[in-house]
């Protein structure tokens, strides 16, 4: 008896689409909502890559342009009141602040260096909640993803007693079957969780290596501008 169970179970299709096909609708949701999950996941991670060093390189060409010498009004016109990079745009705040607060006649209005501060951290501010944008979406994937693959095995376990009980059989060529199949669950919410967790760290610490840099520039050309206005 034991050796027509397993012979029974040898040919059983255990593949992952076997498994699939052969789940229950409910499971098969939960599978369908892992797999979504984790494409979202990787679709963020990678354009986070990607953004994240193209916001690196800008940085640092804009840094040599900065400490190159090149006086600051001119360095202004050449990027503009608008542009597209951060670091650039932090630098901009800044200035388009810094003529704002000259009168006509030249003199500067009271508490234009406050209002210098101000203006480049609140572009600070947006380029960091840019940077952030989609890392939540991983911390949730990364936090309930397991919940969901142990909700599908839940329900492929029950499934696989109430068939157990419906053919009064309990050799492995009726149990295996359901078993594998509520376990893939499991596996898919892993699956999707663990990159999730993983580069949500790694990312967070870019991004706020990032704003980092943002936060020191501003300090540096602050104290800058404040010896001009000291002077």
């Amino acid at each position: 008896m034991e050796t027509e169970a397993l012979a029974a179970a040898q040919h059983i299709d255990f593949s992952m689409w076997a498994l699939f096909m052969r789940a229950t609708f409910t499971v098969k949701l939960v599978m369908i909502i892992l797999i979504l999950a984790s494409f979202w996941s990787w679709s963020i991670i990678i354009q986070k890559f990607i953004n994240y060093r193209k916001a690196r390189e800008e940085a640092a060409s804009f840094d040599r342009a900065f400490w190159s010498g090149e006086p600051l009004d001119a360095l202004y016109e050449q990027i503009g009141a608008e542009p597209e990079g951060q670091s650039q745009k932090i630098f901009a705040a800044g200035m388009t602040e810094w003529q704002r607060s000259h009168k006509a006649d030249g003199a500067l209005i009271a508490g234009a260096h406050s209002r210098i501060d101000r203006s480049m951290d609140v572009a600070i501010a947006k380029e960091a909640e840019k940077l952030n944008g989609g890392l939540q979406v991983l911390a949730t994937v990364g936090s309930t993803t397991p919940f969901i693959g142990l909700f599908g095995t839940v329900i492929g376990i029950m499934n696989a007693f109430v068939e157990i009980a419906e053919q009064q059989n309990t050799n492995l060529a009726v149990v295996a079957p359901g078993i594998a199949e509520a376990l893939l669950a499991t596996g898919l919410g892993l699956l999707a969780a663990i990159p999730a967790v993983i580069f949500y760290n790694k990312l967070s610490a870019d991004s706020e290596g990032l704003v980092a840099g943002y936060e020191a520039f501003a300090d540096e050309f602050s104290t800058i501008l404040s010896r001009q206005l000291d002077s």
